[in-house]
């Protein structure tokens, strides 16, 4: 005769048998309850700030900037390809914090595969990917900032799409 009391159960009839009551539990709990709204992100609004222009910048040459103020360091890249949230005449122009976002140490960028590195843990994020990390310790992209350029070239930060590290809140709303 077998035994059926969970110290006897083996793992995967009790893992199996969890999951169900964990959809079961949760399934219950929404039945009748009323719609909640997501919650809001912490978003901030920032003021557009020129950043320089388009005659200033060479293709896969970093330019050093600070945005959305002094105490958050960037840098701005024309990478010669159009990429993912680039913008101008070639959607080339790209702009992102250098902090990076698992420790906040400073990043520096290669030319060679267009990616911003950590020298800290090693993480590495793809500049023709929005940011998107590659490799390392971090467990979220880098901040990209939202660019837009005006008729005479000259290129504005208008908001950043991540959190900065070490803030708070710091995204467009």
């Amino acid at each position: 005769m077998k035994c059926t009391r969970l110290v006897d159960a083996g793992r995967r009839q009790f893992l199996r048998g969890s999951g169900v009551a964990a959809v079961g539990a949760a399934a219950a709990a929404t039945v009748g309850a009323p719609a909640q709204a997501a919650p809001a992100l912490a978003r901030v609004a920032y003021p557009a700030t020129r950043l320089a222009n388009i005659a200033d910048l060479t293709v896969n040459e970093p330019m050093d900037i600070a945005y959305p103020d002094a105490d958050s360091p960037g840098v701005l890249l024309k990478l010669g390809q159009a990429v993912e949230g680039g913008v101008g005449p070639d959607g080339d122009i790209v702009a992102f914090s250098v902090l990076c976002p698992h420790k906040g140490w400073l990043l520096s960028y290669s030319a060679e595969d267009m990616t911003l590195n950590c020298p800290g843990h090693h993480s590495r994020f793809d500049c023709e990917a929005g940011g998107q990390q590659i490799w390392g310790h971090a467990t979220s992209n880098l901040a990209q900032f939202l660019l837009r350029v005006d008729d005479q070239g000259d290129i504005y930060a208008e908001g950043v799409d991540d959190l900065i590290y070490g803030r708070l809140s710091n995204v467009l709303a």
